[in-house]
């Protein structure tokens, strides 16, 4: 590997003699030891057999010098520098059953699901990390507010003396309005669900009876209306799919059309959040969702008249579940031990992902006693008595303690030899005494770092995970499946795509490292520091990070800005790099905080956000080659200008180094034109407008065209394709 990185001290070669400097040297001593060699032309063969050893010995001298380059990997290895493993990707995997249960049915961990094997890959697999419980959904109360409020605080209950339960949780009675009168805009219901059902990640069938074609005068297939459900912190949107909608925005439309009766109900698939904490909001306390009224907007027309409903009842059809991209491994035997220190064992499967609580080492002794060991990084603070080993994750390698003998205790062992022979002439029994009185003074020279597992104990590793890397990060509706057989599950499917999947860290990649390692020492104490220990808390899953300017109103507060890793093969599908792609989800952010909560300074308060993404889309006019100014010729340059300024402007891979575009860089028209005049292909450029895309309210707009689009401190640039803005790049080649 070459170390073109590091700072270029001067330096001297451990052997600068070269070629001609060695075959000189050996013509100047054939005078000394062969005086009857009088020949020294090129062309004899006695010079022919000189230079080619002169050849050899200036490779040697070659390798020779590479001498400090291994030195330093070993200096990485003093300092207990390990190749970072493998992260697995992460994803949501939503199991349906084939009906609603009477009763809660619990979904085990470490469950297996895998993408589709075909001839060209192997089949990825995914392992679920926590048990799905699929409860039984009581509704408690209907509730209505003038509007959507983040705390609701006017509610009024609708089922009060008008409604009854005629079951487990439905409700039905007499014809009730879902909102007020007149819908306006903002105006919503409220379903509040019994907390005592454990719902989190369920996937509820919403079973709505009502009245045919009651909001009149909206579009049915795109109704204005959204479905939210309280995560504890914000309202999540829970409706995946319009088609989900079988009652079409409550106007039963397609029903009716099929021939079907609205007063026996169509369901609302619901797919709530994975953590659906129950709370409590004015005097009612439960696990919240709520259907809000939408503006007119695009296609979607509001409603004239309020809807319109006689029964509502709830029933869960299935559950979303974390799942990560690895396969676990139980109780496998790496070997019997010897007795002896610093045993080594290897695992079958590499790498190794970082260890949970329960995967450690077991041994088992003769008599059947279990034993469990604890993982360290290294043996500097281990006793003889402590039950302590090392993994290296890459390799697979386990190791138990060592012993390591003092300088002394070889002249302690050659003094007992010799005292040995010496009594072997004065017979057996003095002999004995001597070494018996050798040997506390030599075992007091060596010292054992960690316990040494007992003469014919069973070693076995409990549990383990190997997988993970980039490969792991697989679109959406690929997790299909089920390698473990599940009861009642008829289908599973990744709803959304896989994210934070990335490789395991390369030799080069922790020669960089190491520079930032020694200067931040594991302490976060400048921007700097935060910035690298980010990106290690996040092992491989953040790409960038930022650290603000601490601000000067006496909070103490530091910011961090987080760019995830993403899949970037969508740029070469000429979609560029959504903002959605590159959202900080909360298990990512609360990983970061607290692996930098360990080591910030007291009194510095640390949060992490995502920056401010700014979209932007280029329109311009191009003027080609006569060589390329055909149909054809003209298809193939707008590609590869739309790949282009996908690649450049974009937060990971933009920017002039390719490391991302940089924070609050602004944008202006000679960076297009800059790129656009490396094609050969374009003989002039014409017009270049630039079109800033900002996130407004909850929805992105594309504003009017500017000279300069500039994204502020804390924002970056994005690229991406949106057909509902039309937000992508359009160039006209003539």
């Amino acid at each position: 590997m070459e170390f073109d990185f590091l700072p270029n001290l001067p330096k001297s070669n451990l052997d600068d003699r070269t070629f001609e400097d060695l075959v000189e040297e050996c013509l100047q001593r054939i005078p000394r030891y062969c005086p009857e060699w009088t020949n020294h032309n090129p062309s004899d063969p006695g010079i022919t057999l000189v230079e080619l050893f002169s050849w050899l010995t200036d490779q040697m001298l070659g390798r020779f010098n590479q001498v400090p380059r291994r030195q330093y990997v070993a200096f990485l290895e003093l300092l207990g520098i390990r190749l970072q493993p493998p992260t697995p990707a992460q994803v949501e995997v939503t199991f349906y059953l084939s009906s609603a249960l009477p009763q809660l049915y619990t979904i085990p961990a470490g469950i297996e699901l895998a993408t589709e094997r075909i001839t060209s890959e192997e089949a990825i697999v995914f392992t679920t990390e926590a048990p799905l419980a699929i409860g039984c959904p009581h509704i408690r109360h209907v509730l209505t507010a003038p509007q959507a409020e983040t705390m609701p605080q006017s509610l009024r209950d609708r089922l009060a003396n008008r409604w009854s339960e005629t079951g487990a949780g439905d409700w039905g009675g007499p014809v009730l309005a879902l909102f007020y009168e007149q819908p306006q805009p903002g105006y919503c219901f409220y379903l509040v669900f019994d907390e005592a059902d454990p719902l989190d990640g369920n996937a509820i069938a919403l079973t709505v009876k009502g009245q045919q074609a009651t909001p009149t005068g909206i579009n049915p297939t795109l109704p204005p209306r959204r479905w939210e459900a309280w995560d504890g912190e914000q309202w999540q949107p829970i409706l995946d799919r319009e088609v989900d909608d079988e009652t079409q925005g409550f106007s039963f439309s397609e029903l009716a059309r099929q021939g079907g009766n609205p007063l026996q109900g169509a369901d609302v698939l619901l797919h709530l959040p994975v953590e659906w904490p129950a709370v409590q909001f004015t005097t009612y306390r439960g696990r919240w969702l709520r259907c809000v009224c939408l503006p007119a907007a695009d296609q979607r027309t509001p409603y004239e008249a309020t809807p319109r409903i006689t029964g509502l009842a709830c029933r869960s059809v299935g559950g979303t579940v974390r799942a990560s991209q690895c396969t676990q491994i139980e109780r496998e035997l790496l070997g019997i031990s010897t007795g002896e220190p610093g045993q080594t064992f290897t695992l079958a499967s590499t790498p190794v992902l970082p260890r949970q609580a329960d995967e450690h080492i077991v041994t088992v002794d003769a008599l059947g006693t279990p034993r469990r060991w604890v993982e360290v990084n290294d043996f500097a603070d281990s006793g003889p008595q402590d039950l302590h080993y090392t993994l290296d994750a890459g390799q697979g390698t386990i190791q138990f303690g060592p012993q390591v003998r003092e300088a002394s205790s070889l002249r302690a062992q050659v003094a007992a030899q010799a005292g040995g022979q010496t009594e072997l002439l004065r017979g057996a029994r003095s002999r004995s005494l001597a070494l018996a009185a050798s040997q506390p003074e030599a075992a007091a020279l060596e010292h054992q770092y960690g316990a040494v597992a007992p003469r014919g104990s069973r070693i076995f590793m409990a549990a383990y995970r190997t997988g993970g890397g980039i490969k792991g990060n697989v679109q959406a509706g690929t997790v299909r499946v089920l390698k473990t057989a599940v009861p009642y599950v008829t289908q599973v499917i990744n709803r959304r795509p896989a994210r934070h999947g990335s490789d395991g860290e390369t030799l080069d990649q922790a020669v960089i490292r190491v520079p930032k390692l020694l200067r931040s020492r594991d302490r976060a104490v400048t921007p700097e520091d935060f910035e690298t220990l980010t990106l290690q808390a996040g092992q491989g899953a953040v790409a960038r990070a930022r650290c603000l300017p601490v601000t000067t109103d006496g909070a103490g507060t530091v910011r961090v800005l987080v760019i995830p890793q993403a899949d970037t093969t969508t740029i070469d599908q000429g979609l560029g790099l959504a903002p959605a792609a590159l959202s900080l989800e909360p298990l990512l952010e609360q990983q970061i905080l607290s692996y930098l909560d360990e080591r910030r300074l007291l009194g510095v308060q640390v949060t992490c956000a995502e920056p401010d993404y700014t979209g932007v889309s280029v329109q311009a006019e191009l003027f080609l080659e006569p060589a390329f100014n055909h149909a054809e010729g003209r298809e193939d340059v707008l590609q590869r200008l739309r790949l282009a300024l996908y690649r450049q402007f974009n937060p990971l891979i933009g920017g002039p180094d390719g490391q991302g575009w940089p924070f609050g860089r602004p944008v202006y028209i000679a960076d297009v034109i800059a790129l656009f005049q490396a094609f050969p292909q374009i003989r002039q450029i014409g017009a270049v407008q630039l079109f800033e895309v900002r996130h407004q309210g909850d929805r992105w707009q594309r504003l009017p065209p500017a000279s300069v689009i500039d994204p502020g401190s804390e924002g970056t640039i994005c690229s991406w394709f949106d057909r509902h803005l039309n937000s992508g790049h359009f160039l006209s080649c003539y």
